[in-house]
């Protein structure tokens, strides 16, 4: 293979040809752009369903489309399908992807209204508590082909892979966060490793519920500060007391960069390296001396083979809850040293809320608008800096600014760590 079309290590280059978004901010990559750096916020107060008694009240979901209420498989399925149309648009793509499909979806488990329902059919022989083998008894009595696909995990990108025509296997994961950054790492490593020329790399999540809004509110991971709902995510600040749950999906077509050229495609960035780096620390808690999040920052450096002082823009986790922003503080201190007080750094988060699985996709599309039109998404609600943390989060407004190279981080529940290196130019 040439070299001109190879990274320091001989690998494919790897390139991105289309994007799609929605957010709470919008459909399509525009009308979000428009709105991120206008610093308009898409968190309202919740409709879906009654939140009398709850102590959040607030999030970012999709509700200015036709999207299922109440089953969490269709509002993903059905996100992950119009980012991809928008996505294979703009890469010019039509016809069959003939390319493998990755794609980042929420666990999916029935919610429990529909376990009591069940349980309500299962056979009164069954041993009393045992609700696992109960659940399975109601299933295995009265067969429920569209209950059944709505719980299993693979069922989004089976019909993600018959819509587009993707090649092979279609690969289903979930690494809390960071699962979007990570599905771009397979597809990333599709094309390195010459397995593929094209991949389409997809996370959704319209998770949000009653249910999971109870679950994240018991590990005290959710903001109170429900009024006004637009003020609630405010990263890195000293009044910060959660993330705000959200939904969303986004996608990327990712090409060896030669194969993109050779059809003529634009090239809207270049997918320049990829860090990974477990935490077994918590369930939940990231480790406090940050170095999971340090060891996968530096992976995506040396990944990419560039130095520190390249990096022009930081997307960072920025999930505004009290410990997390103040890790992902320190881990990139740890990094960047002194001269982190001078590269921008700023959480799509304060606007969007936490998109959960998609949440590493939507922010890496985000990165690479910041590069294509040299404009800095700000960080909202930045109105009490919290001393400890020194950043320069872009505060409150926009910023023009030319970036040749961005950094997206993506720190996830469970232990999962993702970090990507985006450039402008292959070089």
């Amino acid at each position: 293979m040439s070299t001109k079309f190879t990274d320091h290590q001989g690998r494919p280059i790897v390139a991105v040809t289309g994007m799609g978004v929605i957010t709470s901010l919008g459909q399509g990559l525009a009308d979000n752009w428009a709105a991120l750096t206008g610093g308009v916020s898409g968190i309202h107060r919740i409709t879906r369903f009654p939140t009398d008694g709850l102590s959040t009240r607030i999030c970012g979901t999709v509700d200015f489309i036709d999207l299922p209420a109440e089953n969490a498989v269709e509002r993903s399925y059905a996100m992950a399908r119009e980012t991809t149309i928008e996505a294979l648009a703009q890469a010019g793509l039509s016809g069959d992807f003939g390319g493998p499909l990755f794609l980042a979806a929420p666990p999916i488990e029935p919610e429990w209204e529909a376990r009591f329902a069940l349980a309500d059919r299962s056979k009164p022989s069954e041993k009393p508590g045992d609700a696992y083998n109960r659940f399975l008894a109601a299933l295995r009595e009265r067969p429920d082909p569209v209950f059944h696909e709505a719980v299993l995990f693979g069922a989004i990108s089976e019909r993600l892979a018959d819509r587009f025509g993707t090649r092979g296997l279609p690969v289903t994961l979930s690494t809390a966060c960071a699962s979007g950054a990570t599905a771009i790492q397979l597809g990333v490593e599709a094309i390195r490793q010459g397995r593929a020329e094209r991949a389409l790399t997809v996370a959704t999540d319209g998770s949000v519920s009653a249910e999971a809004l109870i679950r994240f509110s018991l590990l005290s991971a959710l903001s109170t500060q429900n009024d006004p709902p637009e003020k609630a995510s405010k990263p890195f600040t000293k009044d910060r007391d959660g993330f705000v749950i959200a939904e969303g999906a986004a996608t990327l077509v990712l090409e060896s960069l030669e194969s993109a050229l050779a059809r003529g495609a634009t090239v809207l960035g270049i997918l320049k390296g990829c860090g990974e780096k477990a935490d077994s620390f918590h369930r939940t808690r990231s480790s406090p001396d940050g170095g999971p999040a340090i060891a996968t920052i530096r992976a995506a450096l040396e990944d990419a083979g560039i130095n520190e002082d390249a990096i022009g823009y930081i997307n960072a986790h920025g999930t505004s809850t009290p410990e997390n922003d103040k890790m992902e503080y320190g881990a990139m201190l740890s990094v960047f040293g002194e001269q982190l007080k001078a590269i921008p750094v700023s959480s799509n988060k304060s606007m969007i809320g936490h998109t959960l699985t998609a949440a590493g996709a939507v922010e890496a599309v985000f990165s690479l608008q910041t590069m294509l039109t040299g404009t800095l998404p700000p960080t909202i609600n930045y109105q009490n800096p919290d001393p400890a943390i020194e950043l320069d989060v872009v505060p409150n407004v926009k910023r023009e600014a030319s970036v040749s190279a961005v950094l997206s981080n993506s720190f996830g529940f469970g232990g999962q760590n993702a970090s990507l290196v985006m450039t402008r130019e292959p070089a």
